[in-house]
């Protein structure tokens, strides 16, 4: 039986790609997206918590076991690259504001 973990990366998720989406906004009003590939890893880390977010869903909602269980670890790898991804962007967006 899977679902252990879905309901947690479903809400914990969808706040992390409220997180990378404030930081494209901000990027964009500050004008920093010309020479600037924060806005670019950020938009693939939110694809990637966006699609972990509907495969989380997916494993809640469905009846059939097999695909429960398999959307259920595609959801749990994506989330946690995108954690990496998201521990990536933060530790290059620290590395240009202190060599400013």
């Amino acid at each position: 039986m899977a679902n252990k973990t879905s309901q947690h990366i479903l809400g914990t998720a969808a706040n992390l790609l409220g997180f990378c989406l404030f930081i494209i906004t901000s990027l964009h009003f500050a004008n920093l997206t010309e020479n600037n590939l924060i806005d670019e890893f950020t938009s693939v880390v939110a694809l990637l918590l966006t699609v972990s977010s509907i495969l989380s869903f997916v494993s809640i909602r469905t009846h059939n076991t097999e695909m429960e269980c398999k959307a259920e670890r595609i959801a749990d790898y994506l989330f946690i690259i995108s954690l990496l991804g998201i521990f990536g962007i933060i530790v290059f967006i620290t590395i240009n504001f202190w060599q400013k």
